[in-house]
């Protein structure tokens, strides 16, 4: 599998300074200096101003699971909405507000009783943080981009997800224009939920593949692979 990236990379960089305690007077490192010289920069030619820059930082802290898990609720309960979510997932999530303010295309993958989806991104991390925020650290790592390809059946194991062998499992590589968020299978005892009370059920772990939903409780964050 092969795609450009442009941004959310792991790249090894010019030498940085060793951690620092978190203090005014510890010294910057190299992509510290490198985002406060792209920032001024970028004011003194007048492209963006410094509220502009305020209000788009703002808007990425304010993503977290719970737009995509509201997305899932609404289309768990709504069939005509998860046909377009299904269909453009772009102009779906939009109708609940969740603009994809990084330009990238958000498609929705269904997980059935047959089918298994998962998502990953092999060469950096490329991440649906529109829906999902910030991703967590395994999903960064090479052990989890590697074996989320070479095997996906043994790694979802080890996150507490053992699949039948009847069911197929699908992996889906994000790219920098691409980005993916699963739609888990509902559970079954989950009928006369309201949408809340199906929405505080998703975890972020099952929208991105690893886990499944259960229909008690949010279940705990799997651990790093």
């Amino acid at each position: 599998m092969s795609h450009s990236h442009d941004h959310d990379h792991d790249h090894a960089g010019p030498p940085v300074h060793p951690k620092q305690p978190d203090t005014e007077d510890s010294p910057m490192g190299y992509y510290e200096r490198l985002a406060v010289a792209l920032r001024e920069l970028t004011i003194e030619k007048g492209l963006l101003t410094a509220d502009d820059i305020r209000r788009q930082i703002e808007l990425i802290d304010s993503r977290t699971p719970a737009l995509g898990a509201r997305v899932v609720a609404r289309a768990w309960t709504d069939p005509e909405f998860k046909r377009r979510l299904l269909d453009d997932a772009t102009a779906a999530v939009g109708e609940l507000g969740v603009t994809m303010y990084d330009g990238t295309r958000l498609v929705v993958m269904e997980n059935t009783p047959r089918v298994h989806n998962m998502v990953v991104c092999t060469l950096c991390s490329c991440y649906p943080r529109t829906v999902l925020g910030l991703p967590p650290d395994w999903y960064k790592s090479r052990a989890y981009r590697a074996r989320a390809v070479r095997e996906p059946r043994a790694l979802l194991a080890e996150f507490g997800t053992v699949l039948p062998e009847d069911v197929e499992v699908r992996v889906h590589d994000s790219t920098a224009i691409l980005r993916y968020l699963i739609l888990p299978l509902r559970p079954a005892e989950t009928e006369g939920m309201t949408e809340d009370q199906l929405a505080a059920l998703v975890t972020r772990d099952s929208m991105i593949g690893v886990a499944v939903v259960k229909p008690s409780a949010k279940a705990v964050p799997a651990a790093a692979p």
